[in-house]
């Protein structure tokens, strides 16, 4: 096919779709692409007031809402504030590598914001969603292993990077198990992933933290790295593209860095079916929310 981009996107008109972390980065770009295509999107964002900042940048039909992914209870209350029907999930929000932290429900930061809060999200609306569930996960899912043993960084000393890296993985193992079910279950919807590349987003942008290891970072992000745009296209891909379920999309470029979107491969780790069962399980008797019974997903 030809090479894929914003304009690609078709008329979206009658649809409703929702960005997490929609304020800034690839997030803000899917949402403003989407409804300059006639979607009415919803900011799904921690922030209010960065939310409604974003917005005002946008052109459409656009409903910012508060989301902390960090905590199951706005999780929650999130989800039941929506009645009508969703067509398109994309959860993109995200945390990269920083210090260790816990949510307000006592995960690890990373595992619990990229995680379990995206699946427990993504069940409570299921009953409602009707075409597409995008995961955004990251090509750091390939030095990604889930220990089981300690999810939550409790036991061993943490390491930030190897945290972000089992979050990710969990994203693309997540994805799988969930086309899985929706298959079993008899529903259309479709479950895919993408990655940005290397997108110079705010997730890559120095803190002060760690000003040793953010200046190579940043040396990093200027030789290979590619836009705010240009990152938000494999999602938006994955999104709107014909493309089968578990599908992964992601640049084509110099070691998925940058480029047009494409189905990109995973890991063996991310393969593992059984691993995407017993982390599914563990979700869910982390969160306390399940997979809805096929007979609870509404007609379409």
């Amino acid at each position: 096919m030809t090479t894929f981009t914003s304009a690609d996107v078709p008329d979206m008109t009658g649809r409703t779709v929702i960005v997490t972390g929609a304020n800034s980065g690839i997030g803000r770009v899917a949402a403003r692409v989407l409804a300059a295509r006639g979607a009415r999107v919803v900011l799904a964002v921690r922030d209010l007031a960065k939310g409604r900042e974003a917005a005002a940048t946008m052109t459409g039909d656009l409903d910012v809402r508060r989301l902390d992914l960090a905590d199951l209870t706005s999780v929650r209350a999130f989800a039941d504030d929506f009645e009508e029907p969703v067509d398109l999930l994309i959860n993109n929000a995200g945390l990269m590598i920083p210090p260790l932290g816990r949510t307000a429900d006592g995960f690890e930061l990373q595992f619990g914001t990229n995680h379990l809060g995206h699946f427990a999200l993504t069940n409570l609306l299921l009953p409602r969603i009707r075409e597409r569930v995008v995961t955004v996960s990251s090509t750091a899912h390939r030095a990604g292993s889930i220990d089981f043993a300690d999810l939550n960084w409790e036991r061993r000393p943490y390491r930030a990077l190897a945290a972000y890296g089992q979050s990710k993985l969990a994203n693309l193992l997540f994805t799988a198990e969930l086309q899985r079910r929706l298959t079993e279950a008899g529903s259309p919807v479709l479950a895919t992933a993408a990655h940005p590349g290397m997108a110079a987003t705010s997730l890559l942008r120095p803190s002060g933290k760690r000003p040793l290891i953010e200046s190579i970072q940043q040396r990093v992000v200027h030789l290979l790295a590619q836009s705010d745009e240009g990152g938000a296209l494999p999602t938006l891909y994955a999104a709107v593209a014909e493309i089968p379920g578990n599908s992964y999309a992601g640049p084509k470029g110099f070691m998925e860095s940058r480029g047009a979107p494409k189905l990109v491969g995973r890991s063996g780790n991310a393969r593992d079916a059984d691993s995407a069962r017993r982390l599914w399980t563990v979700s869910e008797q982390l969160t306390g929310v399940t997979f809805p019974l096929s007979s609870t997903i509404i007609e379409r």
